[in-house]
Order: C-alpha cells, then sequence, then structure tokens
C-alpha cells in the first residue's frame, strides 16, 4: 500500500520523540533530520521537503512546544498540520455550473495512466450525487479506447457519446455537447487521447478543444507510481493547457507516495480524487487531513465510515433482525456469508485495517497473516452446506461434516477447525453485545466482518 514504508519510518521518528519528557533543540533537530530523509526516500520533491522541514522547525522550537506538558505530542501535532497544509488543506470538488447548466469536464493525462477508467470512475460518483452524466468518446488513436469507454460505462450505467474513429475529437466534443442538451444530461465528460509521452500535437488537440468548446473543469491524470514524474507531468500540462486539478490513480500500489505529498505544492493544483483499486467503485475523495493521518499512521476512520454507507445496504428489518441475533450469540453462517460479502465490497480486510487508528506499523504482517485463499475456503465449507445446515450449525454431526469436507475439496480437519472457531465466534459476540449491531444508521453497525 502507498505510504508503508514512509509510514513506518515516522512512527519510529515520533515513538522516540514521545519516550523523552523533555526536549531541547538537538533532539527536535535529530527528529526532523529523520523525517526529512524518510520524505526524500519516499520520491517527496526535494524543494518541497526543503520548505516542509523549515516550517515546522520554526515551529517546533519554541518555548511554548519545549517547555510544555507534551513536547513531543506537540511535534506530532505540527508536523500533521503542515502536512495537512502541503496537500492543501481543503478538499475541493469539482466544480458544477448551477441550474440546468451542461458542466463540462475534460480528462487529461499520459496513456498508461488509466484516464479512461478514471473517467467512467468519476460518472460514477456524479450519478450517485444525482448527476445525469455522459460520457464522450474523444480518443480516437488508441486501439480499442472507445470499446473501453463504453464498457465502463455500461457497468456505471453511464450514457456514452461516440461517433467513432473517424471524426476529429473537437468535433466529436461539440457533438456531445449538443446530444447532452437534448437527451437531458447535465455533465459531460470528454475522454481525450493520450500519449507516451507529451508532445505538441496532444497539447495542441486539447487547446483546440478548448478553443473550440467550453470546458469548465479540465482535470489531470497521473499514475502514483511515477512519483516525482507525475509532478513533472502536472507540472508541464498546467503550463501548457492549465489544468484545474489532478487525480492520482494507482495509488493502492506498490508506491512511495510521493506524487501525493509533492503535487499541490509545486503546481498549485489541487488533488481531487485518488485510485484505490481497479474497481470503478474504486475511487477516493482526496481529503488532505484524512490523508495525512493515514501518513502518520493515525489511521482514517472517517473514510471506513463513509466506504461502508456507499458499499453496504441491506434491507432494514433483515438488518434488525440480523443485529438481535448477533446480541444473542445465534447468528448463522448465511450471516457468516453476508459479512465476508461486505468485507469484499469494502476492498477486504487489509483495506479496512489499513484505515484503523495505530494499525499502519503492524499491517505489513497483517497482510501475511491474511491468507486470501484460506477465506475462499472458508466460503466454499459453507456453501457445501445444505439450507438447513447454515441455518442451524447444532445440525453438524461427524457425517454431515465429512460430506461438506469433500464437497468443499477440503480435509475434515479444517472444516472441524473452522466450526469450532465459528462456535467461540458466536460466545464471544453473546459477550460483547454492545459491539454488535449499533443504532448507528449506515455506520459501524452495518460492519459484520468473519473474524
Amino acid at each position: 500500500m502507498a505510504f508503508e514504508s514512509l509510514t513506518d519510518k515516522l512512527q519510529n521518528v515520533f515513538k522516540n520523540l514521545r519516550s523523552k519528557g523533555r526536549l531541547t533543540e538537538e533532539d527536535v533537530k535529530t527528529a526532523l533530520k529523520e523525517v526529512k530523509l524518510a520524505l526524500l526516500e519516499a520520491d517527496v520533491n526535494f524543494k518541497v521537503v526543503k520548505q516542509f522541514i523549515k516550517a515546522v522547525e520554526a515551529r517546533a522550537i519554541g518555548s511554548d512546544v519545549m517547555n510544555g506538558l507534551n513536547p513531543g505530542q506537540m511535534v506530532i501535532k505540527i508536523v500533521n498540520e503542515e502536512m495537512i497544509a502541503l496537500m492543501g488543506s481543503e478538499t475541493t470538488e469539482i466544480q458544477m455550473q448551477p441550474g440546468k447548466s451542461i458542466t463540462t469536464i475534460m480528462m487529461c493525462g499520459l496513456q498508461g495512466a488509466g484516464k479512461t477508467t478514471t473517467t467512467a470512475k468519476i460518472a460514477g460518483k456524479l450519478k450517485l450525487k444525482g448527476k445525469k452524466p455522459l460520457l464522450a468518446a474523444c480518443d480516437v488513436y488508441r486501439p480499442a479506447a472507445i470499446k473501453q469507454l463504453q464498457v465502463n460505462g455500461e457497468k456505471q450505467q453511464v450514457d456514452v457519446f461516440s461517433m467513432g474513429d473517424n471524426q476529429s475529437p473537437v468535433d466529436i466534443a461539440k457533438a456531445a455537447i449538443e446530444h447532452a442538451k437534448k437527451n437531458g444530461h447535465n455533465v459531460v465528460i470528454l475522454d481525450t487521447a493520450g500519449r507516451l509521452h507529451i508532445d505538441e500535437n496532444m497539447m495542441t488537440e486539447l487547446m483546440q478543444i478548448k478553443e473550440q468548446v467550453e470546458v469548465h473543469q479540465t482535470l489531470l491524470v497521473v499514475d502514483a507510481m511515477t512519483g516525482q514524474d507525475a509532478v513533472t507531468v502536472a507540472k508541464e500540462f498546467d503550463d501548457k493547457i492549465e489544468i484545474d486539478g489532478v487525480v492520482l490513480s494507482k495509488m493502492d500500489g506498490d508506491t512511495r507516495g510521493g506524487a501525493a505529498l509533492s503535487v499541490k505544492a509545486v503546481t498549485g493544483k489541487p488533488i481531487l480524487y485518488v485510485g484505490m483499486g481497479e474497481k470503478l467503485s474504486d475511487l477516493e475523495q482526496f481529503y488532505p487531513d484524512r490523508m495525512a493521518s493515514r501518513i502518520l499512521g493515525m489511521g482514517d476512520v472517517l473514510s471506513l465510515i463513509e466506504k461502508a454507507q456507499e458499499n453496504i445496504s441491506i434491507d432494514e428489518e433483515k438488518e434488525k433482525e440480523m443485529a438481535a441475533r448477533m446480541k444473542k450469540g445465534k447468528f448463522d453462517f448465511n450471516d457468516y456469508l453476508e459479512s465476508m460479502k461486505q468485507m469484499r465490497k469494502m476492498g477486504g480486510l487489509t483495506s479496512i485495517l489499513s484505515m484503523m487508528p495505530g494499525m499502519g506499523r503492524q499491517l505489513g504482517d497483517i497482510e501475511s497473516m491474511v491468507d486470501e485463499k484460506q477465506l475462499a475456503r472458508t466460503e466454499a465449507i459453507i456453501l457445501s452446506m445444505t439450507p438447513e445446515e447454515r441455518k442451524n450449525p447444532k445440525l453438524l454431526n461427524l457425517s454431515r461434516k465429512s460430506r461438506i469436507a469433500r464437497g468443499a475439496g477440503v480435509d475434515m480437519a479444517v472444516v472441524n477447525r473452522f466450526v469450532k472457531q465459528f462456535e467461540q465466534s458466536q460466545k464471544m459476540m453473546k459477550q460483547m453485545p454492545g459491539l454488535m449491531g449499533g443504532k448507528g444508521r449506515g455506520g459501524f453497525g452495518r460492519m459484520r466482518f468473519p473474524f
């Protein structure tokens, strides 16, 4: 996951600061040297790091901090605040035109950055907010680009406008807006062509679209895995065509994350979204304060709750019944299957734990312990049961377990171990009813995980 190495190093620095009852100026400078090195290794722009460390040091070395009740914690607070300021302080939304006017968004970026997929992801986000977006296929060069947009549009249940690959992108953009006016769409998203590198032809085409069509927002998609190169690309695009914001794709990959900490400071343009996976739902609003919390290992509970609200939908009566059963320790294997389904919708156990406070340093160990194959075997065991057995685990005698083991393709011992763990979970939940169900609508009360 992005920032894992940086988080680990920063937490080591902060642990040393917290262990000191009193801080000297030398303690702070030594700690900030380690922070500087960690940021540079995370591929954060050198000038950005230099300014960041200077700002933190100016605030941290002062009598209010040094003589405070908890100076170590105060320094960490300052680092957090400066990191938020570095990434933009406030969350930036796509600016929509008022009333019934059509908002035109132009997507741009280099080939391979995930622009077309991100375009469909944004359309899905806007649709959830009550908008009626239209995707316009303006990439007439890349083979299968139009088809990819059509497939993704269908998955998002969003209309796609195409004129094939024999028309100019400018003409397609114009026609798309006319089509939107006639068919009640209030957002048009132009998926323009990318190149393997920045060239004059691409920039000229983008400028022509902006000259011929009123573009309200120009969003640049950059690959977070390219590190400082992503920042360089963002600056070049902004200098030539003037972008309004950046979307960082592939933030879930093996990336050091430096782009997220550098883009705003170098270009002055905000990050609007971050792509956290290949699914069309894996796009998160960028919150500087929440991202800073993740980087510093403080978790991101608000994003976790929002993810639960977006991805988990349970019938109200069914929810009440399930909550009541869990409080009594009487939940069954059907409930277990449902909890596994909910967890997958939220990105899996590792994704959920990465947002929990204090889990940053342990995440690598947890990832090695979470065996996806084991979870699949568990699901196979439950699906090998009859409906009656799933409702009533007490029916599972020796012969039934033997049949289930054969059906799931596992040893009898695996079935026995799983059933025993399930019974222990029932007892635990019965002892802790306050953690199950809850009264909050759409929050943690709806999240039930199979562990």
